[in-house]
C-alpha cells in the first residue's frame, strides 16, 4: 500500500474529538490531532455537504483577535447544547469532552462492510457484505477505481448518497487462467462521516491482503462490523464526568480540526504550485470542479478535499442560500446522472471530459481549464495573485524556525484569513447608506481593481452581495 506519510486523516468543518485508545491499533500514529481557533473568524464556519446532501448548519461564535484565542462568556452562550464549558482560573474556559467524544463516536459509527471483486467474466462484483440488507448499489465501482488493474495497491474515499466511504484495493499476481493472472479485491466500510474513516485504514489495507489470500474467510470482517456497527451505547453511559481539555490555542474555529500529518498540503502546493491560486478563485466562487487522474486515486482524494479547504469563509451566514460545498472524492460513470450546483470530485474515467454539463472546471493533472466563455479570464493569474502566493511561500519557509504550527494549519489559516479580508470590507460596504465599492475598498480586499475586476463581479453576484461598484475599469477594456 501507499507509504505512511500518504495516509491522512481528512478534515471536516466540525469537531472530531481524539481517537479512543481501543482503536490505537488501526490508526496511523503519524497523525497528529490538532485543535485551534481561529482569532481573525468572526462567525460560524460555512457549513458543507457532499455532491447530494443537505447542509448543515454550524453554530455562531465569535473569537478574540489576539493570537491565542479566548472563549468568551458570549462563546459560551453561543454553544449552550452543544459543548460543555467549565470556568477555570483567568475567566477562561476549556471544553468537556463528553460532547465530543460523543459526536465523534456518533460519526464513527460503521454502517456497513464489504468486499469487491473483480470477475473476469461479470466486471467488478459485490462479492460480500454487511448487513446484507444495506443497499451498496454501485460500491462494486466506487471502491475499485476504473484503470486499476494497472496497479498493485490503492486506496479511495467516495460518496454513496448521504454516506461516506473507504475502500482499500490491492492486486495479487495468480497462476489461474481463469483469474486470467491477477487477483484483485477491494475491502471497504461507510460511514456518516468522512473525518473518521482513516481510523480503519490500517485494517482495510490487511484485510484486503487476506481476501486475496484466503478467499471467502470473513470471519474478521464479521467481528469488525459487529463491535462497531452503526447502535450506539445509551447516551447515559457517556454522562460520566471525564477530566477537561485546555482551550484551542491557535487561530482556526472550534469546528474545524486539522487530523493529518504533514504531506497532504505539500503535496497539494508543489503539485499545482502558482495554479493554487487559480483553483481558489474557482472554489471561492462555488464552481463545480472535476480533478481527472490516472491510478492511483488516493492521493487524487486528498487534493480533492485540499481544494475544499481553500473556500472556507468564516463569517457567519455569508454561504446562506448558496448550495453547499463538500468534497464528493472520487465518482464514476455511475455518477453521470447526478447533478449538482455545486462540488469538487475526482475520476480516473476519462469520459467525463466529454460530459461537459457535469463540470464547470476541469482538471486534468496540472492542466486547469474550464470549457464556460465567462469563466475563462480567471484562468490568467493576477500580479496579486502572484502575490499572494509567494506570502504563502514565505509563510511556510518560518515554520522551519517556527514549529508552533503545522504546515495545514498555517494553509487552512492563510486561506480562511484571505477570504475573511476580501468578505469583511463588502460586508461592511453592503450595510452601508451608499453601499460605495471602492478602488481604496477593493485594494484593502487584497485585489487589484482592473485585474481581478471580473473575479470580484462574480463574488458580488455568487453570494448575493449589494453593493455600488466604483471603480473605472476603461483601462482594462
Amino acid at each position: 500500500m501507499d507509504s505512511e506519510s500518504d495516509r491522512l486523516a481528512l478534515l471536516e468543518w466540525e469537531e472530531v474529538s481524539a481517537v479512543e485508545p481501543s482503536l490505537a491499533t488501526e490508526v496511523n500514529e503519524k497523525c497528529p490531532r490538532v485543535t485551534t481557533v481561529s482569532s481573525g473568524a468572526l462567525g460560524r464556519i460555512v457549513p458543507g455537504a457532499g455532491w447530494s446532501s443537505s447542509p448543515g448548519e454550524a453554530v455562531p461564535f465569535e473569537a478574540t483577535s489576539s493570537d491565542t484565542a479566548v472563549i468568551t462568556d458570549k462563546m459560551t452562550n453561543s454553544w449552550v447544547g452543544r459543548n460543555d464549558f467549565n470556568q477555570q482560573k483567568g475567566g477562561q474556559y476549556v471544553t468537556s469532552r463528553r460532547e465530543s467524544e460523543w459526536n465523534r463516536r456518533e460519526q464513527d459509527q460503521v454502517l456497513a462492510v464489504f468486499v469487491v471483486t473483480f470477475d473476469t467474466r461479470s466486471g467488478n462484483m459485490l462479492e460480500w457484505c454487511l448487513p446484507q440488507e444495506f443497499n451498496l448499489d454501485g460500491v462494486e465501482f466506487k471502491s475499485m477505481a476504473s484503470g486499476s488493474h494497472r496497479i498493485s495497491s490503492d486506496f479511495v474515499y467516495f460518496r454513496k448518497e448521504s454516506y461516506f466511504g473507504l475502500a482499500c484495493f490491492a492486486n495479487l499476481p495468480v497462476e489461474s487462467e481463469l483469474e486470467r493472472g491477477a487477483r484483485m479485491k477491494s475491502v471497504g466500510i461507510l460511514s456518516p462521516s468522512y473525518t473518521t474513516l482513516y481510523h480503519h485504514m490500517t485494517f482495510l489495507e490487511n484485510q484486503v491482503r487476506n481476501q486475496l489470500r484466503c478467499p471467502g474467510e470473513y470471519s474478521a470482517l464479521e467481528a469488525f462490523f459487529e463491535q462497531r456497527k452503526g447502535l450506539l451505547p445509551e447516551r447515559a453511559a457517556w454522562d460520566k464526568t471525564v477530566p477537561a481539555v485546555p482551550a484551542p490555542k491557535h487561530f482556526m474555529t472550534p469546528e474545524m480540526k486539522v487530523t493529518h500529518p504533514a504531506g497532504c498540503v505539500s503535496q497539494f502546493l508543489q503539485f499545482f504550485g502558482e495554479q493554487v491560486m487559480v483553483l481558489w478563485k474557482f472554489a471561492l466562487l462555488r464552481r463545480r470542479i472535476l480533478i481527472f487522474s490516472p491510478p492511483p486515486v488516493g492521493v487524487v482524494c486528498y487534493r480533492v478535499y485540499t481544494c475544499c479547504a481553500l473556500a472556507n469563509v468564516p463569517l457567519p451566514g455569508i454561504s446562506r442560500g448558496l448550495p453547499p460545498f463538500r468534497p464528493f472524492f472520487y465518482v464514476n460513470v455511475t455518477d453521470i446522472q447526478t447533478r449538482q450546483l455545486s462540488y469538487v470530485a475526482c475520476t480516473t474515467e476519462r469520459i467525463f471530459e466529454e460530459k461537459k454539463h457535469l463540470f464547470d472546471v476541469y482538471v486534468d493533472n496540472q492542466n486547469v481549464w474550464t470549457h464556460r466563455e465567462s469563466l475563462r479570464p480567471l484562468l490568467r493569474l493576477t500580479s496579486s495573485d502572484r502575490e499572494k502566493y509567494k506570502r504563502l511561500q514565505e509563510k511556510r519557509k518560518r515554520l522551519v524556525w517556527d514549529p508552533s504550527f503545522t504546515e495545514e494549519e498555517l494553509f487552512i489559516l492563510f486561506f480562511s484569513e484571505l477570504n475573511t479580508k476580501i468578505f469583511q470590507p463588502l460586508l461592511e460596504v453592503a450595510s452601508s447608506v451608499d453601499r460605495a465599492l471602492t478602488e481604496q475598498h477593493v485594494r484593502r480586499m487584497g485585489l487589484d481593481p482592473q485585474a481581478d475586476h471580473k473575479f470580484l463581479v462574480d463574488i458580488l453576484e455568487t453570494y448575493g452581495i449589494d453593493v455600488m461598484l466604483m471603480i473605472n475599469t476603461s483601462c482594462c477594456l
